[in-house]
């Protein structure tokens, strides 16, 4: 129950909706005032200001959209709930726009609008409402030993610049780890420069690499500097290097021995002072038993390996995980963190989390926007799963019992649709967003995948990057 002495006042032309918002917010031991009006509300602030407002949109004497400014600028800490049976998108994203701590459409239901009003006062006066600056953002956080060895590695290469291989699964946070590798070097004054190879087709990527002259091809309107030149004096950072052409791979390696290059189309030898820092979700010595990767390459790069794991074999660190993380997402949407139960985190802990930190941190960001109440318990976390987003915890059979507990009466359509979903989003990271490579990857065509993305509502972060690019 909350403590007494907080006020919630409340704004509705409706009689009957003001005496049920009253009621509920008498019996959780809430003070209460309501006005019908703009003009009553306004008059009471002479006197009083509420802790909490619950507020219509449309109102005899004004527009509650408006007056939402008016508002936030006078109380910026004393939250308001739009409740409104004109729900519509364009009234949605404004009440946000304006400051508005969460909007309900009517009929409302009060058990969601109570746990919302909760939340609200414990934010109104929690300093998360404003931003921190205070509390360090580490982007490598972990206490369990396979984390250690990571960490302990970045510490012994701290005054190096030798190549370095990281390997890993998708989102597992390589570049974070090259940066890091950057931060604590003697080039850390210099630029890191990252670059993509599956993100880039393969006609494309010798230039973005090293750079073209004017006239090197068709459309090569200007000089073009690479990669290479960018990352002078700094960290050249290679992600899914895997990915690379062989042909590009033999240039790559002639760059690396003799340490100079010229652009596409020149003449001129550029030298390349950059340290090399590759990573891969491949296994690159499968790879090269396979005749896809040079060998030579894989030695020259592979000076020292830093495997980064799954979190699947560090769910010990979850809690510390979820800590920053929904803290981090609280602070983005203007939230407060929402408390897990013990329960939810065991919870947690058993997901099988293909997407690795990737996908804790899109799904902490989920939890901080849908969670209604300040604490999540394991039930919610099982609500949240069943409505999409995130796939069951178990594994073959055990996974498809998971679908028939969470989902029993849509399990067969929605383990379709979370399989489909899973496999399109891996081919999109495989090949960094670009439709056709990843179509070619699931062995469908370029159309078939659009429509699936549109049906699947995947979002627009799966757009082609070279879409708009000029081909040489």
């Amino acid at each position: 129950m909350p403590a007494r002495g907080l006020s919630v006042w409340v704004v509705d032309d409706d009689d009957s909706m003001r005496w049920v918002l009253e009621k509920a917010l008498q019996k959780e031991s809430y003070e209460v005032e309501s006005f019908a009006r703009l003009e009553g509300l306004r008059g009471a602030l002479v006197h009083d200001i509420p802790n909490a407002l619950i507020m219509d949109i449309r109102l005899p004497d004004g527009d509650g959209l408006r007056f939402l400014p008016e508002w936030i600028g006078g109380y910026p800490d004393r939250p308001v709930i739009v409740v409104t049976a004109h729900a519509d998108f364009q009234n949605a994203v404004a009440a946000y726009e304006q400051g508005a701590f969460e909007y309900l459409p009517k009929p409302v239901d009060l058990n969601e609008l109570m746990a919302v009003v909760k939340r609200a006062l414990e934010i109104g006066s929690a300093p998360t409402r404003h931003p921190v600056a205070s509390r360090p953002r580490a982007p490598l956080i972990g206490a369990a030993p396979v984390m250690q060895r990571v960490f302990r590695q970045i510490g012994r290469l701290a005054r190096s610049e030798v190549n370095v291989l990281i390997t890993g699964e998708s989102g597992t946070g390589k570049e974070l780890v090259a940066r890091a590798l950057h931060a604590h070097s003697p080039r850390a004054q210099g630029p890191f420069i990252a670059i993509n190879a599956a993100a880039i087709p393969g006609e494309l990527l010798e230039s973005e690499l090293f750079g073209h002259e004017r006239g090197a091809f068709t459309g090569a309107v200007a000089i073009h500097r690479g990669r290479f030149e960018q990352a002078q004096g700094g960290t050249l950072f290679f992600d899914e290097i895997g990915d690379m052409p062989l042909a590009l791979q033999t240039r790559l390696l002639r760059v690396l021995a003799e340490r100079e290059f010229s652009r596409v189309g020149g003449r001129e030898s550029i030298s390349a002072d950059s340290r090399i820092i590759a990573a891969t979700h491949q296994n690159l010595a499968e790879l090269v038993e396979a005749g896809r990767f040079r060998e030579d390459l894989y030695h020259r790069l592979n000076v020292v390996e830093i495997r980064l794991p799954p979190l699947r074999e560090r769910t010990t660190d979850l809690p510390l995980l979820l800590d920053h993380f929904l803290r981090d997402a609280a602070e983005e949407l203007g939230t407060s963190p929402p408390r897990l139960t013990p329960d939810a985190v065991v919870e947690l802990q058993h997901w099988p989390w293909p997407g690795n930190v990737r996908e804790l941190i899109n799904f902490c960001r989920k939890l901080a926007l849908e969670t209604p109440g300040p604490v999540t318990a394991r039930e919610d976390l099982i609500r949240l799963r069943s409505q999409g987003g995130t796939t069951p915890s178990g594994d073959g059979l055990e996974g498809f019992r998971d679908w028939l507990r969470i989902a029993p009466d849509g399990a067969y359509a929605r383990a379709l649709d979370a399989a489909e979903r899973a496999l399109i989003e891996a081919a999109l990271e495989r090949s960094g967003g670009h439709r056709q490579a990843a179509a070619r990857l699931l062995g469908i065509g370029r159309n078939t995948l659009t429509r699936k993305i549109g049906n699947l509502e995947l979002g627009p972060g799966t757009r082609s990057p070279g879409r708009d690019r000029r081909r040489p």
